[in-house]
């Protein structure tokens, strides 16, 4: 598979198979993935990846923490800025909508979308999870070191034929999952991450997120 090929055809599976990973894939993706530039060569990521047994634990432990605490724990970062202003705000709900109508889930239907959200702490089915941490010394330039191993991480399962779902709602669940994880003090848990086989027949995999025209971002001086 061509990058260019990797990067069209990637997007945020809701719904996968439960065929089982080969370790030596992931372990191969991320071994490779650790090429992504970062700043001064600090490679600030600290990965997990969960799955068989711990897999089924963690779920567990997450139907009991959802039910106890459906609005989560104190949070460590804000996953969106408290007050979206335009273009962005439109840009969340217009995914938002897209997805549910994908479902077939009305948007006066409250109960059938908590539910779908729900499926965020299922991993959507997939056989494998991952988690990145980073120590809490770090500032924003490490942050989008982060970004840039994870990005190359899902380009590489791409290339594998396997297909993931980035996802900062753990952030919603920072202590349950430094417990589970066994994060040091200094470690604070950024995302989580679905890895697993498509299932295609699933409606909401036929959602592909809109994205703005390159005149609407980018600007070209002297050329």
């Amino acid at each position: 598979m061509r990058v260019s090929e990797a990067v069209d055809s990637r997007k945020s599976v809701r719904d996968f198979l439960p065929t089982p990973v080969d370790p030596a894939l992931i372990r191969r993706v991320l071994d490779s993935a650790a090429r992504a530039p970062s700043g001064g060569n600090l490679q600030p990521w600290h990965v997990h990846v969960v799955g068989g047994e711990s897999l089924d634990r963690l779920k567990g432990l997450m139907r009991e923490r959802v039910a106890a605490a459906p609005g989560g724990e104190r949070r460590e970062y804000d996953i969106y800025p408290p007050e979206l202003v335009s273009p962005y705000r439109e840009r969340r709900f217009e995914v938002g909508e897209d997805m549910y109508r994908c479902l077939g889930i009305a948007r006066e239907d409250k109960r059938g979308r908590l539910a779908q959200f729900g499926r965020n702490f299922e991993f959507f089915g997939a056989p494998l999870a991952l988690f990145c941490s980073v120590d809490r010394r770090m500032g924003p330039p490490q942050w989008s070191d982060l970004g840039m191993y994870l990005q190359t991480v899902m380009l590489l399962l791409r290339e594998a034929g396997l297909h993931s779902c980035a996802q900062e709602c753990w952030a919603i669940y920072p202590e349950t999952l430094a417990g589970f994880l066994a994060l040091p003090p200094e470690r604070m848990l950024f995302t989580g991450m679905s890895i697993g086989y498509e299932n295609e027949a699933a409606p909401v995999n036929r959602l592909r997120a809109a994205r703005a025209p390159l005149q609407e971002f980018a600007e070209f001086l002297g050329i």
